[in-house]
């Protein structure tokens, strides 16, 4: 990973300016949803996940560090986190949230050490 949490990593096939809206999103383990909004500006990028379904609807804030592979082909955003981990992620609120620098604090502590890089795996 990235030591930069909100910036696409230069590997992950990420074009700026890419419209991701509507994007089929892929855990390591397998389908968890669709790009509802994202950003890509620097140092402020990253992935609303709307799970649908599979967990009653709820959004997820993911950042963009987290994605290890962006598939123009297939319309396919992989990331580096697996289903527990999104569904273990806060809940997004875009009208509480999206503005929010005390929240995205709180996301970017559940995303270094609670989270998918925890544990001595190298922590961004």
């Amino acid at each position: 990973m990235t030591d930069r949490l909100w910036s696409y990593s230069t590997e992950s096939g990420h074009l700026a300016g890419t419209d991701l809206t509507g994007w089929r999103v892929e855990a390591s383990d397998g389908h968890i949803g669709k790009v509802d909004k994202h950003s890509d500006e620097v140092d402020d990028a990253y992935l609303v996940v709307d799970t649908g379904v599979w967990i009653f609807g709820k959004e997820v804030l993911i950042p963009a560090s987290t994605v290890t592979r962006v598939d123009l082909e297939e319309h396919t955003v992989h990331l580096a986190l697996t289903k527990e981990q999104v569904k273990d992620a806060p809940e997004f609120v875009s009208e509480k949230h999206l503005a929010d620098r005390q929240y995205r604090e709180e996301i970017g502590q559940y995303y270094r050490t609670g989270g998918p890089f925890s544990g001595g795996t190298g922590a961004l």
